[in-house]
């Protein structure tokens, strides 16, 4: 399996298009956003292999972006508590974070799949 950067990139960056269009389906949106995003990297990197690897790069790298950003606007909120709700506001966004990130990477390893196999 290689990683091709480029399709990574650009399977990252139709996430967050489909992700912010998709804002109006909450879970719908999300999901979709993570399979087509890595149906684009699979598509591009080629191979049903190559397709879910790079598709469940770009999900990963998604999912980590949005988690980081949700715990840094959490823990800014939750300063209104003090210090320590601060940290715990910030932590608690940030766990469901990391089951968001693992979420967003499945499914844009099965679009990465799928886009893989349709490209040959």
């Amino acid at each position: 399996m290689n990683t091709d950067w480029r399709a990574v990139g650009i399977g990252f960056l139709v996430m967050l298009v489909v992700g912010a269009v998709g804002l109006s389906l909450p879970f719908v949106g999300q999901v979709g956003a993570g399979l087509i995003g890595g149906f684009v990297a699979g598509y591009l990197a080629g191979g049903v292999g190559n397709g879910a690897w790079n598709g469940l790069i770009a999900g990963s790298i998604s999912g980590i972006v949005l988690s980081v950003l949700a715990a840094t606007i959490g823990g800014l909120l939750g300063l209104a508590g003090g210090p320590l709700g601060g940290f715990l506001g910030g932590a608690g966004v940030f766990i469901v974070g990391i089951v968001l990130t693992v979420l967003f990477a499945i499914d844009s390893a099965i679009g990465g799949a799928i886009g893989g196999l349709i490209s040959g």
